[in-house]
């Protein structure tokens, strides 16, 4: 398959950083970068559903090193790569929503990115599928690798929704269910066709290769043989708690106030609970499948022993915790991510508990490398702990959703503050389903405190134009996606 190449050197020596572009040579290690779309801790070897089918996930976690406890920056697409690309939080750029791209406002056009990075010091850079959000990545001005293969998206779909009309605007991606398709009918199955056709061709090394699958975001369209794993009859539910969010507050609902994604309570009306998470599993074995193509050829190349292999999810997805399907919150099921690390240097077979970001995959990857430290990245090396996996870590986990909106995760505990002031407290070692908010017990509040001086200091406003999933708070008035949210309105879907 033709390699399309579409980077010019002289772009990167525009960018406001100095970047040093040394002699390529092979002695570096080359980079698998596999990025997997709204998977949550339902694999395997992280053991967040007891049904789930993931053995070459599994396997590569047994090669490498897993992170048991690490979450993304942000739990929506856009924000959640910007901010691991650039090795930014959200809360330092302002990108919040599915838009904009950062190309698109001037004050973030000339950051460098991580495959950037990798460019300018040595490596030759293919990507294919989703690693920047939506089609991003693939612009002429500027371009973020030097080969693209396939985009991302759904490639085969039925003639009709299956899951039939749903709320918030009846969107066609909100779908979910079997219709007899193939695996080669997928573009997940065309994206790893592409990256197995580049290692089988040996591409010029040292190289960066980036690989984004597309499942199990909706719509949920797996091919039939990974329906059959998972027979509806025996599907188990995630662990529920009727009227969960009575002790969360109003504004707990700001960050995802009217979605395309349905309240549970329509999925159980709908008899589509059990169905959707059926759907859930069988895409994430096919995507499981796909990966393993992908290692697979690693290995028959010869060269995965002097390749560094990391596996990451954007952010997590409900489905039915919290009365919600989807993402956009600040609990565990949307910030836990499945985060492994394996190749040179990197112990086997070991797992950390510690918290770790998604942050922390720029300056990590720079350091195995061998590369020259970006210094005003904010996420931390995980060399130490990939090296020593008894190696502590002082810092915990901050994801942001939204203008000052942020979640504290350490070690045992969950630390929620919204923008209006309010907050929660889970205990995540006694209480992993955060069914207990303990913000009202005073003998709390001296950890209250210390979480919250992890809050981020200063929050960028959000960039504006197209408000998709942006939350504003402008002269005392909370306006979602442009429009505000009275007192007096009913939560969409559930009032």
């Amino acid at each position: 398959m033709a390699l399309v190449l579409l980077l010019g050197f002289s772009l990167l020596l525009s960018c406001k950083e100095d970047v040093k572009a040394p002699e390529k040579t092979a002695s570096k290690p080359n980079v698998l970068f596999i990025a997997v779309d709204d998977l949550n801790d339902w694999i395997g070897c992280l053991q967040g559903h007891p049904q789930i089918k993931t053995p070459n996930m599994d396997r590569l976690a047994a090669m490498g090193t897993l992170f048991t406890n690490a979450h993304t920056q942000s739990p929506i697409c856009n924000p959640s790569r910007t901010s691991l690309l650039t090795g930014y939080r959200p809360s330092t750029t302002g990108i919040y929503g599915l838009s904009p791209w950062i190309r698109q406002v001037p004050d973030l056009k000339d950051m460098v990115t991580l495959p950037q990075y990798f460019s300018a010091n040595g490596y030759a850079t293919y990507a294919t599928g989703k690693i920047f959000h939506g089609g991003y990545g693939k612009g002429k001005d500027p371009v973020e690798f030097d080969s693209l293969g396939p985009a991302s998206g759904v490639k085969t779909a039925p003639p009709k929704k299956l899951a039939g009309e749903t709320p918030g605007g009846n969107n066609p991606w909100v779908d979910w269910g079997d219709f007899g398709l193939k695996k080669e009918d997928t573009q997940d199955y065309d994206i790893a066709s592409w990256a197995v056709d580049v290692l089988k061709n040996t591409p010029e090394e040292p190289y960066f290769l980036g690989v984004g699958f597309f499942l199990p975001h909706v719509p949920l369209f797996a091919p039939t043989e990974h329906f059959k794993k998972y027979p509806k009859d025996s599907v188990v539910m995630p662990p529920m708690l009727a009227n969960d969010r009575t002790d969360t507050p109003r504004s707990s609902w700001y960050n995802h106030w009217d979605v395309p994604e349905p309240r549970w309570k329509w999925f159980q009306e709908k008899k589509q609970d059990t169905l959707f998470v059926q759907a859930y599993l069988a895409s994430i074995s096919f995507v499981d499948d796909q990966v393993g193509r992908v290692l697979d050829a690693l290995e028959a190349s010869g060269q995965q022993d002097n390749t560094i292999i990391v596996l990451w999810s954007d952010h997590g997805f409900h489905l039915g915790e919290k009365e919600i399907s989807g993402k956009n919150t600040l609990w565990e099921r949307a910030t836990r991510v499945p985060l492994i690390f394996a190749g040179r240097g990197i112990g086997v077979g070991k797992r950390y508990a510690e918290p770790v970001e998604l942050l922390d995959i720029y300056p990590t990857l720079n350091e195995l490398c061998g590369l020259p430290p970006k210094k005003d990245l904010e996420g931390h090396s995980l060399v130490p702990q990939l090296t020593d996996s008894e190696t502590p870590r002082p810092w915990p986990a901050i994801t942001t959703n939204n203008w000052n909106n942020h979640a504290v995760r350490t070690t045992n505990w969950r630390y929620i503050r919204y923008a209006d002031g309010e907050e929660e407290l889970y205990d995540m070692k006694n209480d992993p389903n955060e069914w207990e908010n303990r913000i009202d017990d005073q003998q709390l509040k001296p950890l209250v405190d210390s979480l919250a001086s992890w809050l981020p200091k200063e929050n960028h406003l959000p960039y504006t134009g197209n408000y998709q999933r942006v939350l504003e708070y402008k002269n005392d008035s909370i306006i979602w996606q442009g429009k505000a949210i009275e007192a007096s309105d009913p939560i969409p879907g559930l009032e």
